[in-house]
């Protein structure tokens, strides 16, 4: 497997070099920016596979490249940052970002969430998230017919929760956001969206992992979100 190539964007020299020597010493391909216009004009030109992004930039902040980015890329952004609030993380993730790593971060994790990242841009490259059959592990829909099986047992969905299985599959390895879960499947972002959201969410959880060896398919972002794990290694990344 190809390992892709990774801008870098932080002003901090040490928390740079850290990151640039873990890289450098697992076999990535890195480019370095200090700045968010250096970062936006390197994305442009050397059009890396994934961006590692600070936040407290030097001269615009994170959000405003986040936001940038976004008007003409699907760059996979993992960002990097010392800001721990959940408004912080959810604005992010609002605003594009695929997740979020809150400073100080340990090596392993950096890498691991690295590797889910790398996964899904192997599934999209592969166009198997545009399959009419998505598999994950013991999980499998099928979403012309809107069937869905558990370890070959079909499970029984209400529709609200397949809508939210559906969304959760096509975002695999993803942080999704309360707000953009109950966008995608309500249409709006009420606050009772959002307590239902929780609600379906529990039982769609439920009947995933009623198997006593069914693995953990849906990570919980407390005060934040959703994500569906890849079936490997992804169940080793920590909740948050």
């Amino acid at each position: 497997m190809n390992k892709p190539s990774i801008l870098v964007v932080e002003d901090d020299v040490p928390v740079r070099c850290l990151i640039t020597t873990t890289l450098k010493t697992h076999g990535y391909k890195y480019l370095t920016a200090s700045n968010g216009e250096t970062a936006i004009m390197m994305a442009t030109s050397h059009n890396p596979d994934i961006m590692l992004l600070d936040l407290g930039l030097p001269d615009i902040d994170g959000m405003e490249v986040i936001r940038s980015v976004r008007t003409w890329s699907n760059l996979p952004i993992i960002v990097l940052s010392a800001r721990s609030e959940d408004s912080d993380k959810i604005e992010a993730l609002d605003n594009g970002a695929d997740d979020y790593l809150t400073k100080p971060f340990s090596v392993d994790e950096l890498l691991a969430r690295l590797r889910v990242t790398q996964r899904r841009l192997n599934l999209l490259a592969s166009d198997g998230i545009n399959s009419p059959v998505f598999v994950n592990g013991p999980l499998k829909i099928d979403f012309s017919a809107g069937c869905v099986w558990l370890s070959e047992n079909e499970l029984h969905l209400t529709p609200i929760e397949y809508k939210l299985l559906c969304v959760l599959a096509h975002n695999v390895g993803k942080v999704l956001t309360h707000t953009s879960l109950t966008q995608k499947v309500w249409g709006s972002t009420q606050e009772n969206d959002i307590a239902s959201l929780r609600v379906y969410m529990a039982s769609l959880r439920k009947k995933l992992e009623r198997c006593p060896d069914a693995p953990h398919l849906i990570q919980t972002h407390v005060g934040v979100g959703y994500r569906m794990l890849r079936v490997e290694n992804d169940a080793a990344i920590p909740e948050e």
